[in-house]
């Protein structure tokens, strides 16, 4: 079946941001531009898009693309325009290099979450197979990995939501734990009216009063860092009025005794001494969930970025299981996921410990399995390695890699505390950056590849849902730029490598297909045919033996959860408060998040026109600022034991007084975040830590 094009429409194709992956027609319109259209049947928007969708095409033909590889000379930091095989052979050189004098974990390479499924997997593979190297990891692991783990652990599987994202609709209560969805996805915030209009309540907790809060029937402003506390509190009071669905936990679940006895000890105004959140509050939400058939728990980053976030998704699932509801109809454990491939891009190979399929790397049949697919021997293929921060934080130390590739990724700004990362960067002996944009990753590289943009490529994505989508090419690239699976198939040929490195989607994702099969996310029977006629495909779709097709899986754990004895597991966790406490030197909390215009790093959305950038600023609560004499507008100084930033001060009585919060799609903001890494999930604390906020002086 060819590519879905309708007349004056245009060819039909995915959003290039958030992981709702919006369907959007789009076609050419002079001058290299591109023309945004609804495409109503298309199930996850009918047709809505944001701002940011609506001006996806932005830099379509804007002058800061970059289409030719750049040099950068290290003797006086110009760059050079050099052919695409001079910079081909060039890097390939120098990796075979330090490879041969330094052994294969010298190269490193650094993924991304909105890489298409063919990259990613591609990625994966050409680390482990062309380079040899365990030393690969990506950006997604400082977006879901918490609660990737939490649902493994208790679930045993990990597909960010386990329904469609419209059965919201249907439920009596859904709580939103961390989640800003008016801004971060406003499309998917229909539902939630939708919800309201059908009698069904919504709660949102988050330590600011956000757009999404706005539509909320009940709203919680916990101390940033205390969500667990919360949860556990939710829990005893849950036991204490005899809530706890018995039946389900006995038929469907093991542990809860263990989180029964663990939860004793939350009463209410403990949790109140923890959280902020008064106890007769938290008696009213557990009161809400007792008296609710449906109820839905959805976490999102500000829940789940803390050391302890992965317990604290545990917890939130305690809550869920505890009320029988995984696995019920319009009603369960959800995980908000973010980037464009959050899900798939967590699937397929180019996390440290993965293979494709969602396998483990240090699992014996999951790497014979692999290995028979990519034509290689098992024993040949590295172990795991280590997580994104603790790579990034090894280069160019003894023993560490001495060289990185990165892959849709701008670390410089989106790394936590961002100056030692830096630092570590400029102290490699080579660094490769793929980017459409001079980034500021890029700007620090030694070689720069120019590649092609989300409208001049075809590949698959893997949206919140689980439902696997195919974006569409819909113009060619200029001229001079070339895809990434171009560049990662001229350095595999460069460099020697066994199996095969196709540069065509299709091709790429039948042998992703044939890698996966049999896995957690098992794509066999998945197909570009199946996901153009069906609007999309939800994995687990496994090749079926006779041939016939699998209808896919839109709902999981109505009759089993994915774990040896098909029971859900309970977890027994206790909070411990974030690494950093405020201080007498750093009084206030600090949290981070995004805004409605921008996206990730900004590297893109900073750079389009119709998109509102009025740059970094501090929110504080009217109280703080009269505290230490400034209105709003005035320049502050926001600090960290790691670094500091100055913003203009933004006052608003939405916030804690005791917070302070910055948003991270500009340089400065992950400066001052704190790189204390979850034990399980090595998930950075990015939503909390302690810091000072002062006037700016006349150097400031």
């Amino acid at each position: 079946m060819t590519r879905r094009v309708k007349p004056n429409q245009g060819t039909f194709t995915h959003c290039p941001y958030c992981s709702l992956q919006c369907g959007m027609a789009v076609r050419p319109s002079g001058r290299g531009a591109l023309q945004i259209a609804p495409w109503e049947d298309f199930p996850v928007n009918a047709g809505a898009l944001c701002r940011k969708g609506w001006a996806a095409g932005g830099l379509r033909g804007s002058r800061e693309r970059i289409t030719t590889p750049l040099v950068r000379s290290r003797e006086d930091g110009e760059w050079s325009a050099v052919s695409w095989d001079a910079a081909l052979d060039l890097v390939a050189a120098r990796l075979a290099a330090l490879r041969a004098t330094a052994g294969p974990d010298a190269n490193a390479v650094f993924g991304g979450g909105g890489l298409t499924n063919e990259k990613a997997y591609q990625l994966g593979k050409f680390a482990r197979v062309a380079l040899g190297t365990s030393r690969i990891d990506y950006n997604g692991r400082w977006c879901m990995s918490s609660a990737a783990s939490a649902a493994n652990q208790a679930f045993g599987i990990d597909r960010g939501l386990p329904f469609p994202l419209a059965d919201i609709e249907h439920a009596d209560v859904v709580v939103l734990v961390g989640s800003n969805l008016a801004e971060t996805m406003p499309p998917a915030a229909r539902h939630l009216d939708a919800l309201r209009a059908n009698g069904g309540r919504v709660v949102v907790i988050d330590p600011r009063r956000t757009p999404t809060a706005e539509r909320a029937d009940v709203f919680l402003q916990p101390v940033p860092g205390t969500d667990l506390a919360l949860a556990l509190g939710t829990l005893h009071l849950l036991d204490a009025a005899g809530a706890v669905d018995e039946a389900y936990v006995a038929a469907r679940t093991t542990g809860w005794e263990d989180v029964r006895s663990s939860v004793a000890a939350w009463w209410p105004e403990r949790v109140e001494r923890v959280t902020g959140v008064a106890a007769g509050e938290l008696r009213a939400l557990a009161g809400l969930l007792a008296s609710s058939e449906r109820v839905m728990v959805l976490t999102a980053r500000g829940a789940e970025q803390h050391s302890q976030g992965t317990a604290t998704v545990l917890a939130w699932i305690d809550v869920a299981l505890a009320l029988g509801m995984p696995g019920r109809p319009y009603a369960g454990y959800g995980c908000l996921t973010g980037q464009g491939n959050g899900q798939g891009g967590r699937e397929h190979g180019q996390k440290a410990d993965q293979l494709p399929g969602y396998r483990m790397i240090d699992d014996p049949a999951a790497r014979d399995h692999v290995a028979r697919v990519w034509g290689v021997d098992p024993s040949s293929l590295p172990g795991r390695g280590p997580s994104a921060y603790e790579l990034l934080s090894s280069l160019a130390t003894p023993g560490g890699p001495r060289s990185l590739l990165v892959f849709g990724s701008n670390v410089v700004v989106s790394a936590p505390n961002a100056l030692a990362v830096r630092e570590r960067l400029a102290a490699l002996d080579l660094l490769v950056v793929c980017d459409l944009v001079m980034s500021e990753t890029a700007a620090m590289a030694d070689v720069v590849l120019p590649v092609t943009q989300w409208a001049e490529e075809s590949g698959t994505m893997t949206n919140l849902e689980g439902r696997v989508i195919l974006r569409e090419r819909a113009v060619a690239p200029p001229a001079g730029v070339r895809s990434d699976l171009e560049v990662i198939a001229g350095l595999a040929d460069r460099l020697g490598a066994p199996s095969t490195w196709s540069t065509d989607p299709e091709e790429v994702f039948t042998e992703l297909r044939a890698a996966s099969a049999g896995g957690r996310a098992d794509y066999g029977g998945i197909s570009y045919e199946r996901i153009r006629a069906e609007n999309g495909v939800f994995w687990p779709c496994p090749a079926l033996p006779d041939g016939s097709s699998h209808p896919g899986t839109p709902r999981l754990f109505a009759e089993r959860f994915a774990t040896s004895d098909g029971r859900a597991r309970f977890h027994a966790v206790d909070h411990a408060g974030a690494a950093e406490q405020p201080s007498p030197s750093h009084p206030l909390h600090l949290t981070t998040g995004r805004v409605l215009a921008q996206y990730q790093s900004g590297a893109q959305t900073r750079r389009i026109a119709e998109l509102p950038d009025d740059g970094p600023f501090a929110e504080i609560h009217p109280t703080l600022a009269d505290r230490i004499g400034v209105s709003d507008g005035d320049p502050v100084v926001v600090t960290t034991p790691r670094g500091s930033m100055t913003a203009p001060a933004r006052v608003v009585p939405t916030i804690r007084p005791d917070t302070v919060f910055v948003p991270f799609h500009w340089v400065g903001a992950n400066r001052l975040t704190n790189d204390a890494l979850d034990p399980t999930s090595r998930m950075p604390e990015f939503k909390v830590c302690a810091c000072s906020v002062v006037p700016a002086g006349p150097t400031s």
